[in-house]
């Protein structure tokens, strides 16, 4: 069985040693790498054959390490993630040579599912999808923690009322 060479590329610590973890479980040699600048050197020394590389980082986008990438390896297969999905940024993705562009959370097996479809073939769509309900949540969830948890900001950010808010987020998390 041939090496499956695997660049991640993500700024939230925990994520990228977990996913990092999980990708390794499933057959590939992961390196890791927690900005655009080590993301770019790493795409150069190890000639990733696969990558998952979120959309946002800290030091700058994701789309400059996907760029690196192709000059490498123009057939890497690369997940773009992130957890601002639009579609303007999804066409981007796509367009720097993403193969596939998932929302966080994204379930592993998605990812392994879009790094391993064969050639153009989609990948399969996801067994147990998140409800609306959920991506709502959890959009809400990542506004507020980058407003540096502040519910009068979060809700002029979301155009909802700020007591709207404050009961949404006083539930329990949608499954």
């Amino acid at each position: 069985m041939t090496e499956k060479r695997l660049l991640v590329v993500d700024d939230d610590e925990i994520f990228l040693n977990r996913l990092g973890r999980s990708l390794e479980k499933h057959g590939f040699t992961p390196t890791l790498a927690p900005s655009v600048a080590e993301g770019k050197l790493k795409a150069i020394e190890t000639n990733p054959q696969f990558a998952v590389v979120d959309l946002r980082l800290q030091d700058g986008s994701g789309l400059d390490v996907v760029e690196a990438i192709r000059k490498r390896n123009p057939d890497a297969r690369i997940v773009m993630l992130t957890g601002y999905g639009n579609i303007a940024s999804a066409v981007a993705a796509v367009k720097a040579g993403a193969i596939d562009y998932l929302a966080k959370p994204a379930n592993v097996d998605d990812i392994v599912n879009a790094l391993n479809a064969l050639g153009t073939a989609k990948p399969s769509p996801p067994e147990n999808p998140m409800s609306a309900d959920r991506v709502r949540w959890e959009h809400i969830q990542r506004v507020y923690e980058l407003c540096n948890h502040n519910m009068s900001e979060t809700a002029r950010r979301l155009n909802m009322h700020r007591r709207t808010l404050q009961r949404i987020m006083a539930k329990r998390s949608p499954q």
